[in-house]
C-alpha cells in the first residue's frame, strides 16, 4: 500500500464527501480511490467513511483520522517546501479579497508593483464590502478593517486604521459644532453598517470614555458613499481618515472633537487555518507589511 496516496485520497474524500469528486480532484478513478480507503480500513482495523450512493461521510474514528492525517500532510508540504522555498518564484493563480474602498484607494496603487516582483502569478483581485466567506469562496488571502471577532481563520495584524469624526462647513453652520461627545446626541449621524459595535460610537479623550449612539439618516456599508453624503451636508461621520483625507484636505469635510479619539480599526490578512502559509499567500502578506506596516491607513 502507498500510505502517502491514500492518506490524500482520503482527506479529498472527507473534504468532498464524494469518492468521486476525490478521484476527479486527484486524476483517479472511483475504484482506485475505493481501494485505498480499503486499504486504509483494512490496515487499520477500523471503519473510517460510511459510503452512501451519493455521500461519503466520516466515521468518529474517520474523523480523528482525518485531522492528523491533515497534519502528516501539511508537514509532508512543509518539507518540500523547505527544500526549494529559498529557489522558488510564486508561481499559479492567488485569489485576493479585499474592501472596496482600501481596494482602490491604497491597494489599487501599488498591485502593480507586486505583479512585477512576481510575474508568474496570476492575481484575481476581488473588491467587495461583503462579509463574504475566506474559504467558502475560495480565497487565498482576505484583507478585512475590522475589530475581528474570534475565528478558526488565522489573521495578521498588518496596520493600524485611523478614523475621524467630520461634517461638512454647510452641516456645521446650520447645525453648530460639537464640542463634547454629548453634543453628538442632538446631531444626524451617517452610520457604516458593518462594524460590531453596530452605530454606538466610542470617544476617548481626558474626560474618559463616552458611549455615543446619536440617531443616523443613512446605514451603508462602504465609508467612500458616506463621505460623499457628508460633503453634502447631510450629517456627521465617523469614517477611516484614508477615505476623508483628500476631502480633509480640500475643506470639504472639517473634523470635528478633535480632543477625542474613537479606537482605530486595523486591516488584517486572512487566511485559512493550514499550519504552513503557501509560498504565494506568504509572499503576499510580506508585500503588505512592507508598504502599509509602518504606516497608518
Amino acid at each position: 500500500m502507498d500510505k502517502l496516496a491514500s492518506l490524500r485520497a482520503f482527506v479529498k474524500v472527507v473534504e468532498n464527501g464524494s469518492f468521486a469528486e476525490a478521484g476527479r480532484q486527484l486524476r483517479l478513478s472511483r475504484s482506485a480511490i475505493s481501494k485505498h480507503i480499503g486499504e486504509l480500513e483494512q490496515s487499520l482495523g477500523v471503519q473510517l467513511v460510511v459510503r452512501t450512493t451519493r455521500h461519503a461521510s466520516p466515521t468518529e474514528n474517520g474523523q480523528l483520522y482525518y485531522e492528523r492525517a491533515l497534519s502528516i500532510l501539511a508537514d509532508i508540504d512543509a518539507a518540500d517546501q523547505a527544500v526549494t522555498q529559498s529557489l522558488a518564484s510564486p508561481r499559479g493563480l492567488l485569489r485576493i479579497n479585499a474592501p472596496m474602498s482600501f481596494g482602490t484607494i491604497r491597494l489599487g496603487p501599488v498591485i502593480a508593483d507586486f505583479m512585477s516582483r512576481y510575474p508568474d502569478l496570476q492575481l484575481q483581485l476581488v473588491l467587495s464590502d461583503d462579509l463574504l466567506d475566506p474559504v467558502q469562496d475560495g480565497f487565498d488571502v482576505t484583507l478585512r478593517i475590522a475589530e475581528l471577532e474570534s475565528s478558526s481563520l488565522v489573521a495578521r495584524r498588518i496596520m493600524p486604521v485611523d478614523r475621524v469624526i467630520c461634517a461638512s462647513p454647510d452641516y456645521l453652520a446650520r447645525h453648530g459644532t460639537p464640542v463634547h461627545p454629548d453634543d453628538l446626541r442632538r446631531h444626524v449621524s451617517l452610520a457604516y453598517g458593518f462594524l460590531l459595535t453596530g452605530n454606538q460610537w466610542k470617544l476617548s479623550g481626558a474626560d474618559g470614555d463616552h458611549w455615543i449612539q446619536p440617531a443616523w439618516s443613512l446605514c451603508v456599508n462602504n465609508a467612500e458613499v458616506l463621505r460623499d453624503v457628508a460633503i453634502k451636508g447631510k450629517g456627521v461621520a465617523l469614517i477611516p481618515r484614508f477615505i476623508a483625507e483628500q476631502a480633509l484636505d480640500t475643506g470639504a469635510l472639517r473634523p470635528i472633537l478633535a480632543d477625542y479619539t474613537a479606537p482605530p480599526l486595523a486591516l488584517y490578512a486572512i487566511y485559512p487555518p493550514t499550519r504552513h502559509l503557501s509560498v504565494k499567500v506568504r509572499f503576499f502578506i510580506d508585500f503588505l507589511v512592507e508598504r502599509f506596516g509602518k504606516s497608518n491607513a
